[in-house]
């Protein structure tokens, strides 16, 4: 069985909780204020870590008060954090969350983040049959240098284009599973897809991303997943819950898709299952700490119809 090992970014989150989001220059009065582990790459790493993974996260984190809370936080999830470096030359990453009506807008400071080298990911040894994760919290350079090192060795490359901006082709020559959701596609794309609902031009904008070999996965919340195969769609029908935050929910579904991959499953069992978990972690406030377990998701799937299970 694989491992999985994430090169990304660990934050921690503070939360406002608000009846709406403010405009531009308005001030409304929030309801509470949440600390919650997060981060992109931590988020993942505790997704496949819960779901029974062997995860191990590469990654920063200030000499502060929130660098050890995370230390401390991810240890306890069964993380592994030995090529987690504390650095004094910089603050642990920090996000800035406002939730309201299950919706949420966030400002990130990276800190530590920037610092992820491309030296940091050459750390561990990886081997065929592991699943290499990143986004795109730590600089480009450094998730480069982690994908030529998991080629090399035979593992399998997962990019999540989160945060969404323009990288080059020599990186995206070097993913195998892209996934991102409606936005970072129409971003990516050059192409306007925010809740179309238009199947076809889902399909043709993951199209102009896909290689040859390589497969794009498009999250669509509550709609499911679309995923386009050797140049064919497969989707993963949606699931209809009371979503309370959605922040970490692209998280779960790339920690839980990457977590059944490295066990050996196939594409359309790991899709719905990552499915699955997102569902579960969006009936739940914060990003890291709402990832749900192996058992919990295994419930899930054995409720509902034979006919639509992966």
């Amino acid at each position: 069985m694989g491992r999985v090992f994430v090169a990304g970014s660990i934050n921690m989150d503070v939360v406002a909780t608000a009846e709406r989001h403010p405009r531009v220059g308005e001030t409304v009065a929030g309801s509470a204020v949440l600390y919650f582990p997060g981060g992109k790459g931590a988020n993942q790493a505790v997704a496949a870590a819960k779901l029974g993974a062997a995860t191990a996260l590469i990654g920063r984190l200030g000499k502060d008060a929130f660098g050890q809370e995370l230390r401390t936080f991810l240890a306890a999830q069964g993380v592994d954090l030995r090529f987690v470096k504390d650095t004094s030359e910089a603050h642990t990453g920090t996000a800035i969350i406002t939730v309201a009506d299950a919706d949420n807008t966030i400002v990130v400071v990276p800190g530590a983040n920037a610092m992820v080298s491309p030296e940091d990911v050459a750390a561990p040894a990886l081997t065929k049959g592991d699943i290499a994760v990143s986004q795109f919290e730590v600089p480009q350079a450094t998730i480069t240098a982690f994908f030529k090192y998991a080629r090399a060795a035979g593992a399998t490359t997962i990019l999540n284009p989160a945060p969404a901006r323009k990288f080059d082709s020599e990186l995206l020559d070097l993913v195998d599973i892209l996934i991102l959701n409606e936005t970072e596609l129409g971003f990516l794309s050059g192409r306007k897809l925010r809740d179309s609902g238009n199947r076809d031009r889902l399909i043709d904008a993951a199209r102009s991303l896909a290689g040859r070999d390589r497969i794009v996965c498009v999250t669509l919340g509550k709609r499911g997943a679309l995923a386009l195969v050797g140049g064919e769609p497969l989707m993963v029908p949606g699931r209809e819950v009371k979503a309370i935050d959605t922040t970490g929910a692209g998280d779960c579904f790339v920690g839980a898709l990457a977590s059944r991959l490295a066990r050996g499953s196939s594409l359309r069992d790991a899709l719905g299952y990552a499915n699955a978990a997102a569902s579960i972690c969006v009936q739940r406030l914060g990003a890291a700490p709402s990832m749900p377990t192996a058992a919990e998701v295994k419930d899930v799937l054995a409720n509902e119809p034979t006919s639509t299970r992966p």
